[in-house]
């Protein structure tokens, strides 16, 4: 068994192959070639978490996978991962788990990846100017997939906490600066999004953290942080205004995100005006955007295919690298 953690997975796999991964994930989903239960999900209320199980399995690639993964906001205050969680890699030939790899890094990769792969397949060509609204333990690879499918000048960061928004946007300065973007400290959600050709949203919240009317004509807007019914970051204006709305799985969001559920049940949106999932997109059986003007939404709440397809394609270099730890 290969044991996998975050500085051995970072060797081997970068955000643009993850995006790729993710692809190729939501592609299997699409055409049925994955099997994938909605995840169990378990609450902890006295601790304000969430326990949630997410099995996977790819017959054609002989591959199953299972995530632990634990989601615990308040956890943050601590210093400690928001997200902490294992990945198990199965070969699915024999049973065997082959691989044990650092879940809260796979996961972090993956849902930054998921947007990035929106935004690669259904954002304008020509982005400049990016929005990111939470600085959290998802918001790194959030911000780095934004700007490894768009050559943005800027990107404007906001949080409600401005001594970790402060910090965040210093430490992305340094580990991103490979790409060229200028990240900047906004003084408001207002301020991030005016003139933003990309919004991606990644906090817990239980209420709209951007105003919709203040997104502009043109951009794609990514809304990764709700995965609970009571939770709703996205401003329902913006479904309204939105000239399609995607998912990475439509039934997956159906079952927990608030962003959708909500507006659903309060008559702002139907069935009518979703679009389809990103991986019917890929395969050519759904639209894309169509011009420079659409408003584009995509909300992405996780598939476990997601997971086995990064899982597996970490393994399989880090085993041509010989990188990581055998536990014999």
């Amino acid at each position: 068994m290969l044991l996998l953690s975050k500085s051995d997975i970072k060797k081997v796999f970068s955000m643009r192959e993850a995006v790729e991964a993710d692809k190729e994930a939501f592609q299997l989903f699409s055409e049925g070639k994955s099997e994938v239960p909605l995840r169990t999900n378990i609450q902890v209320p006295r601790h304000e978490g969430s326990l949630l199980f997410m099995p996977s399995f790819v017959d054609e690639l002989d591959t199953a996978c299972l995530k632990v993964v634990n989601v615990f906001p308040k956890n943050i205050e601590q210093g400690l991962p928001t997200t902490p969680a294992q990945v198990l890699l199965i070969d699915a030939s024999n049973g065997l788990v082959v691989s044990v790899l650092d879940g809260t890094y796979v996961t972090q990769l993956r849902t930054g990846a998921a947007t990035g792969a929106a935004l690669d397949v259904l954002a304008k060509k020509d982005c400049k100017k990016g929005a990111l609204i939470g600085t959290g333990g998802q918001a790194a690879t959030q911000l780095e997939a934004m700007v490894a499918v768009r050559n943005l000048e800027t990107v404007k960061v906001f949080d409600l906490n401005a001594q970790r928004l402060n910090a965040f946007v210093e430490q992305m300065s340094e580990e991103l600066k490979a790409y060229g973007t200028q990240i900047l400290a906004a003084e408001s959600s207002d301020d991030a999004v005016e003139d933003a050709d990309i919004l991606v949203c990644v906090t817990p919240s239980t209420r709209p953290v951007f105003d919709g009317t203040k997104v502009k004509a043109g951009a794609t807007v990514s809304c990764v942080g709700c995965y609970q019914p009571h939770m709703q970051e996205m401003d329902p204006e913006i479904l309204k205004r939105a000239s399609k709305i995607y998912f990475d799985s439509e039934d997956a969001v159906l079952s927990e995100a608030g962003d959708i559920l909500i507006p659903l049940d309060q008559g702002i949106i139907t069935k009518d005006d979703f679009t389809g999932d990103l991986g019917d997109v890929l395969l050519g059986k759904v639209t894309s955007r169509e011009n420079d003007e659409e408003i584009i939404v995509f909300k992405t709440v996780g598939i476990g295919t997601q997971d086995l397809m990064a899982a597996k394609r970490i393994y399989d270099k880090a085993m041509q690298a010989g990188v990581g730890t055998i536990w014999e």
